[in-house]
C-alpha cells in the first residue's frame, strides 16, 4: 500500500520522456515519465512547473489500488 508520508521528491532529471493519456481530449491532463527508480508526474499545462517523483514501487501499488477499486 502507499505510504501515508513520502519523501520530497528527488530532482527530475531533464532528459525524461513525457507521455500524456491518450484519452486526454481537452489537454488539461497528468503527464508522467519514468526512470530507472521513480515515476515522475506533471501537470500538463504547466510542463515548467512543479514535478511529483514517486518511487517505482509506490507507483506500482497506486496503479494496483486503482485497478482493483480500492479508491472507488
Amino acid at each position: 500500500p502507499l505510504h501515508d508520508a513520502l519523501p520530497i521528491s528527488p530532482q527530475c532529471p531533464a532528459a525524461v520522456r513525457w507521455l500524456k493519456g491518450s484519452v486526454s481530449g481537452s489537454g488539461e491532463c497528468a503527464e508522467v515519465a519514468r526512470t530507472d527508480e521513480h515515476v515522475w508526474i506533471r501537470d500538463s499545462k504547466n510542463t515548467l512547473g512543479p514535478v511529483l517523483g514517486l518511487p517505482a514501487l509506490e507507483w506500482a501499488a497506486f496503479i494496483t489500488g486503482l485497478r482493483s477499486g480500492e479508491f472507488d
